[in-house]
């Protein structure tokens, strides 16, 4: 009998200490629970805001294996938040290459995800590439935007299976300023604005994932420190676009 309260006890405690490993940061109202990302609250161009990289001890990084190693689940949770199924995201953030840089090639990747399933088994996300959103490359500017469905619909299968610009998209971003992107959800669809434009900037017509609702997560990838301010979500009905339920607005 003894054996077996012992057994019990130590399992237990380890449940407790996995349900406590993601470390938690809060900025004004909201906390932020940290999934293979370090991060901080730090002080920034004259205001209090949410600082992460991407842990590369977590989760490697290889650059020959693109597809498997890139946009994994390396963001910060917004907790007390595991319902969103359509209406409103809209965050601040502003995107910096590190430096010395673990790869050259970044393009400061930053964005946001949504409908996070329990265990981070699936979401959905639409991202940045700041740095190629204003160079005089049209072909580069295309890819300033990326829609894409974890797990089984990462940017390199989305650009091998549907037409070219199915799930990317061009925008007026760039490195080292802030970016404000506002994501409206609405059943299959999602459509994105830019610094408060009047008119998107990209839209999925038709996301891949199968997870209806789930949480929210602020999101960098290889090489990109990213900072957040000014969450705000929006819960909305399907298809309604004039009432919702404003929750967790700093």
């Amino acid at each position: 009998m003894k054996t077996i309260i012992l057994i019990l006890l130590l399992f237990l405690g380890t449940f407790e200490a996995n349900a406590q490993s993601f470390q938690k940061l809060k900025l004004g109202k909201q906390t932020f629970e940290l999934h293979n990302v370090t991060g901080a609250i730090i002080n920034f161009k004259g205001k209090k805001v949410l600082k992460i990289e991407r842990d590369l001890t977590a989760i490697p990084f290889d650059a020959n294996r693109l597809e498997s190693t890139v946009d994994e689940p390396h963001y910060a949770k917004l907790v007390d938040l595991e319902d969103f199924e359509n209406g409103t995201i809209e965050i601040k953030m502003y995107s910096q290459i590190q430096n010395p840089s673990p790869y050259l090639p970044a393009a400061g990747f930053i964005g946001l995800y949504f409908r996070i399933a329990e265990e981070d088994k699936a979401f959905e996300s639409i991202y940045l590439r700041p740095k190629v959103g204003r160079v005089n490359n049209q072909m580069a500017r295309n890819h300033a935007v990326q829609y894409f469905s974890y797990p089984h619909a990462k940017f390199q299968t989305l650009r091998d299976k549907y037409p070219a610009g199915s799930y990317e998209g061009s925008a007026p971003v760039a490195l080292n300023e802030w970016i404000t992107m506002r994501i409206e959800v609405n059943g299959e669809t999602a459509e994105m604005f830019i610094n408060n434009m009047k008119y998107s900037s990209f839209i999925v017509n038709k996301m891949l994932g199968t997870t209806k609702k789930g949480s929210i997560g602020l999101y960098v990838d290889i090489a990109t420190i990213g900072y957040f301010k000014d969450l705000k979500v929006i819960k909305k009905a399907l298809r309604d676009t004039h009432s919702g339920e404003k929750i967790n607005d700093i």
